[in-house]
């Protein structure tokens, strides 16, 4: 029986409070935990692709935030599996902080240090490891509030600029805060992308394009991590598209 687990991180760290960063320890034990069951890692589009068998692990990292170069990757590397990590190019590119709508307020204070990203040399280097690289847009806004020329170069300018930096292709996006419907679906599908990670409030029934992915958060301690990987609760989640 295939059991294919898909985690969504963003940023990892012992000091910044925000949800988004999870504590390095709770990292490592949770990993820890299903590498212990028997689960094998796999990047997000070798899960898709298949072939499906036995227990298989994705840890994906939206954003690409620097603190994954410094705190989680060490935890892959000792652990045996391979990541995927979701850039958003204008930022990779720049190497300005990640501050948009949702951590742009920590741009002010003692935790700004907290939003430097990863360039496109890191990026490079966790590909050459057995990482997969996606786009995570070019900018990161909510893509179903865009018009449909916006949409299209958030999509496909992004996918260019993974190929173009990489020198590989860019087969799967992450869409920024999970904001998805049929129409970014379609574009994204046009854009030239095979896979999608999803990050639904509920989950839905799985799609090449929009598949479900369990986030991980700084709240989630062990026995919380334990809930939401297991069989019964990832089984209660899903619901049929309507």
């Amino acid at each position: 029986m295939t059991d294919l687990i898909v985690l969504c991180h963003h940023a990892v760290s012992a000091d910044w409070p925000a949800a988004l960063a999870v504590r390095p320890d709770r990292f490592f034990e949770q990993l820890e935990l299903l590498v212990g069951r028997g689960y094998r890692g796999v990047t997000f589009s070798q899960a898709l692709r298949g072939p499906r068998r036995g227990k298989m692990l994705a840890v994906t990292f939206d954003d690409a935030f620097a603190s994954v170069m410094e705190h989680a990757v060490p935890v892959l590397r000792a652990l045996g599996l391979p990541g995927t990590i979701y850039a958003v190019t204008d930022f990779a590119e720049s190497g300005r902080p990640l501050a948009w709508d949702g951590t742009d307020h920590w741009l002010q204070g003692p935790h700004r240090a907290e939003l430097a990203g990863m360039r496109w040399d890191e990026l490079r280097e966790l590909m050459e490891e057995g990482w997969e690289v996606g786009s995570h847009t070019k900018t990161h806004p909510p893509l179903t509030t865009l018009d449909d020329g916006a949409l299209e170069r958030e999509l496909r300018e992004s996918r260019e600029a993974c190929e173009a930096a990489l020198g590989a292709p860019c087969e799967s996006v992450a869409y920024p805060y999970g904001d998805v419907d049929e129409r970014v679906l379609a574009a994204a599908a046009a854009a030239g992308y095979r896979h999608g990670a999803g990050l639904p409030p509920r989950w839905r029934l799985p799609r090449p394009l929009d598949y479900p992915r369990t986030g991980v958060y700084r709240t989630d301690d062990l026995r919380r991590f334990r809930l939401k990987v297991s069989r019964a609760v990832r089984a209660a989640r899903l619901v049929l598209r309507r």
